[in-house]
């Protein structure tokens, strides 16, 4: 038979107590832990799809990414169509004074050339209405 002293047994009759109190606090949702977390107030942009890989053989992505045969995509939802500075558009769009919101995008990633006549871009479009939503929610989730 095992002894164990009176100051082990007392030490080891505390671990559970000890794991029940710390196993609790760690579960409680209004710990002031939880509450001091701050949250971010910016949004994440959607996963890329890979619908846009069509589009990524043109047009960059990166917040500090250049332009490519196309302009550069970051932040197109806050811009106007031909206004990406360092980007020669056509004349075209530069007339078209778009704002691209997500009905203006899905169109013109639908058929860029029925939104946009006499646009330079050499893509007929992306016929799959569901796709063209998809890069278009990616495309101005990127701010």
């Amino acid at each position: 038979m095992v002894r164990i002293s009176a100051k082990r047994k007392t030490a080891l009759m505390c671990i559970p107590a000890l794991s029940i109190v710390a196993v609790a606090c760690s579960l409680s949702i209004n710990s002031p832990l939880a509450a001091a977390k701050p949250k971010s107030s910016v949004p994440q942009p959607v996963v890329q799809p890979a619908e846009y890989r069509q589009c990524a053989a043109c047009h960059s992505v990166d917040r500090s990414g250049g332009n490519r045969l196309g302009p550069n995509l970051w932040g197109v939802g806050s811009r106007s169509s031909g206004s990406m500075a360092g980007y020669t558009y056509s004349p075209a769009m530069k007339d078209a004074k778009i704002r691209w919101n997500r009905e203006n995008l899905i169109s013109f990633i639908a058929d860029p050339r029925k939104t946009v006549p006499r646009t330079r871009m050499p893509f007929a479009g992306v016929k799959n209405p569901a796709a063209a939503e998809k890069i278009a929610d990616y495309l101005l989730s990127l701010k």
